[in-house]
């Protein structure tokens, strides 16, 4: 008997469940085509009418590694800081699908207070630990903290696993300094901490992982996790980009061509792309159109180009998606799951 009938989810998929991580996720993958469809803000599920067989699980961003490894999910969005602490190099049964997925950017950094004049690097760090001894380092990420520590010969110091508001840990008196994310610093800043050089332990941001046995033994799980790849990756390569539409006159198609190639920041993914204009008597009068893509820090450059080579009418669109043959980390998914030949036949 069918454990999972057609009309049931068959794809777990884990997602942030709160703070900006879950807002940017959901965004993210709205913008995606992928609008999930939450009505309860309190719900711990819910679902994407455009892959009804995925059922969406919302969990704390720092238990989704965990679940993926366990294989209680199948497909997680979480944070490469966490997937880093809690996987570490026993990451063997979980695949990082896109390591990169262009928001949720932050960085796992060393803060100390400002009072300390002397420590300005991860090497005054470890003379200071050396001359103080016994320091202690608030943290979430525990594992990666102390690895850091053993790699930079940082000795007499303890980490002290904490929860909240790292920021006021020095001033409480539970920590001497603190390692936590941070995108701006600003937070940081204002509890009169600071950041020192060398003390960046990972670059963090949104990524996509999955788990391996699964998606090798699940050609449904696979399936769906190309559709996934495939809207992802066309959306994060249409970001900034725009088409641009006009008219111009000439005596051929080919005229036209020459003139928008003799501009250059002219000439779109595989164009200009250039076609008559039909009026209603069925004449073109020597008027084509043309299109082009252009990026947002050269949209209106591109467009007085167009002007200076007799273009009117210009008409400017986002692109929402530019979609390739197939997408690389697609294929180096079924090269890793071993199963190139199964989907290409």
């Amino acid at each position: 008997m069918d454990d999972n009938p057609r009309d049931e989810p068959r794809v777990r998929i884990a997602l942030p469940s709160k703070g900006r991580m879950e807002s940017e996720t959901l965004s993210f993958l709205a913008d995606c085509g992928l609008k999930v469809d939450k009505t309860n803000p309190r719900q711990y599920t819910a679902t994407i009418p455009a892959m009804p067989e995925v059922l969406l699980l919302f969990q704390r961003a720092s238990d989704i590694p965990v679940s993926v490894q366990a294989g209680d999910v199948d497909i997680g969005i979480t944070g490469l800081d966490l997937i880093a602490d809690k996987l570490g190099d026993e990451a063997d049964d979980v695949l990082l699908i896109h390591d990169a997925l262009g928001y949720g950017q932050c960085a796992l950094v060393l803060a100390v207070p400002v009072e300390w004049a002397e420590v300005r690097s991860v090497g005054d760090l470890r003379a200071f630990t050396a001359k103080r001894g016994d320091l202690r380092v608030a943290t979430k990420h525990r594992h990666l903290v102390e690895r850091f520590l053993a790699d930079h010969a940082i000795d007499d110091c303890r980490v002290v696993a904490a929860d909240g508001a790292l920021e006021a840990a020095p001033g409480i008196g539970y920590a001497d300094f603190i390692a936590d994310v941070t995108s701006t610093g600003t937070t940081l800043r204002d509890n009169h901490l600071k950041q020192i050089e060398g003390g960046t332990l990972v670059e963090s941001q949104a990524a996509l992982i999955g788990n391996r046995s699964a998606l090798e033994s699940r050609p449904e799980l696979l399936a769906t996790t190309r559709g996934l790849l495939e809207l992802i990756e066309a959306h994060l390569r249409a970001r900034g980009q725009y088409m641009i539409f006009a008219n111009m006159r000439g005596e051929s198609a080919e005229m036209v061509a020459e003139r928008v190639h003799n501009q250059p920041s002219l000439g779109g993914l595989q164009g200009p792309t250039i076609a008559p204009v039909y009026t209603r008597d069925g004449g073109g009068n020597g008027w084509y159109a043309i299109n082009v893509v252009a990026s947002a820090d050269r949209l209106y450059a591109t467009i007085e180009q167009i002007r200076a080579i007799g273009g009117s009418g210009v008409v400017v669109t986002p692109v929402t998606y530019i979609f390739e043959e197939r997408p690389a980390r697609y294929q180096a998914l079924l090269e890793a799951v071993g199963a190139e030949e199964k989907a290409l036949s």
